[in-house]
């Protein structure tokens, strides 16, 4: 992988976990890869977001941000009203529970797209945000150039490799919310992989949408930084459409986890329980292009059988339990 923008390869491959993915794009870097820990995803139903919030990240394990500069990305593509971005409510809990938590600092950054990122920021509310809870904005799309981390992993399905936002990329304590939709341009599904096409510089959009290969790219984008942990916000949930607007489902469920192949596999089993789009519905989960890429590229678990999903009342285990079902359903077929 190239590494470029003032960024050593020490540095990189400290800062993301994926960089022995990135030295193989297929395989583990050293050595036959033992049995893998099963990813433990917490689930709550709930329709409070703060909430959720607070009780899904309880019921998980995940490093300790004490003394940490923790820094968060957001679903800001657009300002459009959640699932379409990140619900305010959300992101000032995660804000919340990162301080009282001792973060030492903690940034919020993102680049939108078609709309301008400030824009965005100033209709979400994010300024007012900021002041009440001491958290930095970070605009992506106001980056000079030398705020840009150059990557282009061998083997990739970019043409050349692309510029990652090095707020992100060199963050200690990287950390991510996403929302649980459909994709109607491409991305079939977007989700804590999809999320991360927001690092990404504007100028290399044109080469993803416009690319038959588009959903492996997306995986390959998360090469850039590892999360330390991922929040999804399936609250509510668009079932067709999106990413802006879309079929309104309320499935009323907050998700959190340190495996971004895990979030997304069981937010897809979310939406093949509420019924979705034929190109969700007609294949395995883990067929699905983002995640078999993902797999690939050792982003993660590689299979249903090493999830297990964390509930602490009984409406989230009656909820968990059809989604183990259907896990087990594609595990059998």
């Amino acid at each position: 992988m190239t590494v470029s923008s003032g960024m050593s390869r020490r540095d990189f491959f400290k800062n993301t976990m994926a960089g022995a993915a990135a030295l193989s794009l297929g395989g583990p870097a050293f050595g036959k890869a033992g049995p893998a820990p099963k990813a433990k995803v917490g689930l709550v139903k709930t329709t409070d977001r703060a909430q959720g919030v607070e009780k899904a990240l309880q019921l998980i394990e995940f490093p300790s941000p004490k003394g940490e500069e923790v820094f968060i990305k957001p679903n800001l593509n657009t300002s459009d009203p959640t699932p379409g971005s990140t619900h305010i409510d959300t992101l000032r809990t995660l804000i919340r529970e990162m301080t009282k938590r001792g973060a030492a600092k903690i940034a919020v950054g993102d680049r939108s797209g078609p709309e301008e990122t400030q824009a965005v920021m100033e209709k979400k509310g994010m300024p007012a945000l900021a002041a009440e809870t001491g958290a930095v904005l970070v605009n992506f799309e106001a980056l000079a150039a030398e705020g840009w981390v150059h990557l282009n992993p061998a083997g990739s399905h970019w043409k050349d490799g692309f510029d990652f936002a090095k707020p992100l990329a060199e963050a200690s304590y990287p950390m991510a919310t996403c929302c649980l939709k459909t994709h109607q341009y491409g991305g079939v599904h977007t989700m804590s992989l999809k999320l991360t096409v927001g690092a990404v510089h504007r100028k290399f959009m044109r080469e993803l949408h416009g690319s038959p290969d588009q959903r492996k790219m997306i995986a390959e984008i998360n090469l850039g930084y590892q999360p330390k942990v991922i929040v999804l916000d399936g609250v509510e949930a668009f079932t067709d459409g999106g990413p802006m607007k879309g079929t309104l489902a309320r499935p009323g469920v907050m998700l959190a986890g340190t495996d971004r192949i895990a979030i997304d596999a069981v937010g897809l089993a979310i939406l093949k329980d509420l019924g979705t789009t034929e190109a969700i519905m007609s294949r395995k989960i883990f067929e699905q292009d983002q995640l078999a890429r993902a797999v690939e590229l050792g982003l993660g678990i590689r299979g249903p059988d090493q999830i297990e999903i964390i509930t602490a009342d009984e409406d989230s285990r009656l909820f968990a339990d059809k989604i183990r079902s259907l896990f087990d359903k594609e595990i059998k077929s």
